[in-house]
């Protein structure tokens, strides 16, 4: 009777099967949220690609172009792979309703100019792979708009300039990787790389370019080498430049530096200190202030600020549960006392939410032990071996004598008549005769006080 209301589990897993074979193309695999059309001879994107799609992966492929709202049916996606394919343009509103993509990989196409159209409404894109294409030129607006970008990969192109005053510290807070090694930039504006955010200056890397050998170019370079920037000292073979624009005349001008000797290199910091500081050295028990300075500290009236600590966590006006410290108005936090534990990274986010902008800044602090406090256990254990070891020497070579006369200093051991080794009696009381009979093997014997049954010493006389 229940039979004719609800469907069988037989007939729910047939309507399952016959939905999924639907919505998943037969050149594709679909698991889950993840649809793969790898390797699949595609020339066209399928037609029936599942909606609630995360991961699509259309690498290794004949793709030659993308219309408007190609990802328009997948409004969940986040992961877009369509690295080798033939792709050479993209069309307006190509990733339009797919606002969502965090990674976006279009890497070894045929890619030839960066319009600045192709990335438009993606502010949640973290990565960009576009290395290995054709690119010659990256139009000044491309990387506007991407506000979550992380890491950007332009290298293995043809790029011979690049808009880097586009990127700031409010246009891009969280840049870290901006790779444009190999290819074919050699006049570079030195001074928009220098106004670079520091985090993008760390990891810019500009290997196997052919840069023209200048006192501005290798001004950049030595400062950046002398900070330990892993994209400088992770690849100083490769950092080349052509003297006088002759690629012939190539040196490795981080390894042979004497065509740089006349130049004047700049102070690392141009601005002061106490705007730039970027590390504090306190002593356990000082007053620490730590300033939240960024680009859009012009507009402090609008700002909201934000410190994350390593020992208190989050830090903000209305959320501060230690007494000693302080938050100001202008974002500088104060500490009244600090202790070691408060040592490491700070970081301080300044919100403009009338602008929708942020920017942060870091600062590393280290609290050291008060002088007095130098002295440490290992120096005490060191100190107490020491100690030890003199008293042991004292024991082994300085002891006192254990005898029982030592305890009685009157008492003097008296020697005996010599005695024959032959015979006992005739050492004790020996007679004139025998004298000449105790001159060999004579030895002298010592003898303690014998006391008597009346408690007296009695000593033996010769």
């Amino acid at each position: 009777m229940t039979s004719g209301l609800y469907p069988s589990p037989l007939l729910l897993l047939l309507c399952l099967l016959h939905v999924s074979g639907e919505t998943c193309p037969s050149v594709c695999l679909c698991i889950s949220d993840t649809v793969s059309c790898s390797s699949s001879g595609l020339a066209k994107l399928p037609q029936s690609l599942p909606s609630f799609s995360i991961t699509l992966d259309l690498s290794h492929n004949h793709l030659s172009w993308l219309g408007p709202g190609s990802f328009s049916i997948m409004p969940q996606l986040e992961n877009l792979r369509m690295a080798h394919n033939q792709l050479s343009v993209l069309g307006h509103g190509v990733f339009k309703n797919a606002s969502g993509l965090r990674h976006l990989d279009l890497s070894s196409n045929r890619l030839h100019v960066v319009e600045q159209h192709y990335f438009q409404g993606l502010w949640k894109l973290e990565e960009l792979l576009l290395f290995n294409n054709k690119i010659t030129q990256v139009e000044a607006s491309t990387l506007s708009g991407l506000s979550s970008l992380k890491k950007a990969y332009f290298s293995l192109n043809k790029i011979t300039h690049f808009p880097f005053f586009s990127i700031q510290d409010h246009s891009h807070p969280f840049l870290t990787m901006l790779d444009l090694s190999s290819n074919r930039m050699s006049n570079l504006p030195w001074e928009d790389v220098k106004a670079l955010p520091r985090l993008v200056q760390r990891g810019l890397y500009l290997h196997n370019n052919t840069l023209i050998c200048d006192c501005s170019m290798y001004s950049v370079f030595w400062h950046w080498d002398l900070r330990g920037y892993d994209s400088v000292t992770n690849f100083a073979d490769e950092h080349t430049c052509s003297i006088y624009g002759d690629q012939r005349a190539s040196i490795q001008f981080l390894q042979y530096n004497r065509f740089f000797h006349n130049c004047t290199v700049e102070k690392a910091v141009s601005q002061p200190v106490t705007v730039l500081l970027s590390s504090v050295l306190v002593t356990d028990g000082d007053k620490v202030r730590l300033d939240c300075q960024t680009s859009l500290s012009k507009d402090s009236a609008d700002l909201s600020f934000t410190w994350l600590s390593p020992s208190k966590g989050y830090i903000t006006k209305t959320r501060i549960n230690d007494t000693l410290i302080s938050l100001f108005p202008n974002g500088t936090l104060e500490i009244q006392a600090a202790k070691v534990n408060d040592s490491g990274q700070y970081v301080c986010t300044a919100v403009n939410i009338k602008h929708s902008l942020n920017a942060t800044r870091e600062v590393n602090v280290t609290v050291l032990q008060p002088v007095g406090e130098s002295f440490n256990t290992g120096y005490t254990t060191l100190l107490g071996c020491v100690v030890t070891m003199v008293f042991i020497l004292m024991y082994l070579y300085l002891t006192p004598c254990r005898c029982n006369c030592c305890k009685q200093p009157k008492c003097l051991a008296v020697p005996v008549a010599t005695y024959d080794q032959n015979t006992l009696k005739s050492a004790v009381s020996p007679s004139i005769g025998d004298h000449r009979k105790l001159q060999t093997n004579k030895h002298v014997a010592f003898m303690e006080p014998m006391i008597s049954e009346e408690g007296t010493e009695w000593t033996p006389e010769s």
